[in-house]
């Protein structure tokens, strides 16, 4: 290597180092203090832990257990059915004392969700029956929300006159298959 390639490279390298030391270094954070607490002081062993159930819900006699399904039928009046007359999805006063009963049970058991069914009588096209039966299960639906149950609770389905209660084809018939049904879910269940 001549002497002035040497002299180049030596340049070169010195440039480069000169270079690299041109940066300002990262300034180092504080170093946080560690305050250490003195251990917690042993606690005696208190033996086996003992658990003792909560009392049980009885219910009284002739009574259904408070907050179960049948407790509901018992509270509502026994059937949680309302009824509609003919080619009507508007709540008599009768259907709005039994949906009272029902939002006041839904509100103090929580651990429930309700399917509100609506159902028509034979009467008519499927197709009418269905949208019918929609309108009822609404109807019961927007009355139990206005009493204070919370609508994520509530889902609506129609089977217009699919499911009938009553296989008469009479007026008898007829009118308890044209209802509204509050059909309870535990909650999670589907």
């Amino acid at each position: 290597m001549t002497y002035s390639t040497r002299s180049l490279a030596l340049l070169a390298t010195a440039a480069l180092a000169l270079s690299a030391c041109a940066s300002k270094p990262d300034p180092v954070a504080e170093p946080v203090p560690v305050v250490q607490r003195p251990a917690p002081a042993p606690v005696a062993d208190p033996g086996p832990r003992v658990i003792t159930p909560a009392a049980p819900v009885t219910a009284e006699p002739g009574r259904p257990v408070p907050g179960s399904i049948d407790d509901f039928a018992y509270t509502v009046g026994g059937d949680p059915r309302v009824y509609f007359a003919y080619d009507q999805y508007t709540l008599s006063p009768e259907a709005r004392d039994t949906l009272r009963r029902q939002a006041e049970w839904l509100k103090r058991y929580g651990n429930y969700t309700a399917v509100v069914e609506g159902h028509a009588d034979e009467r008519g096209t499927r197709q009418y029956n269905i949208a019918l039966g929609a309108r009822r299960a609404n109807s019961v639906q927007s009355f139990l929300v206005s009493q204070g149950v919370n609508p994520s609770r509530l889902t609506t389905v129609s089977y217009g006159k699919e499911r009938p209660v009553d296989p008469r084809s009479n007026e008898e018939g007829w009118a308890r298959n044209r209802n509204g049904h509050t059909n309870l879910r535990p909650l999670g269940e589907s």
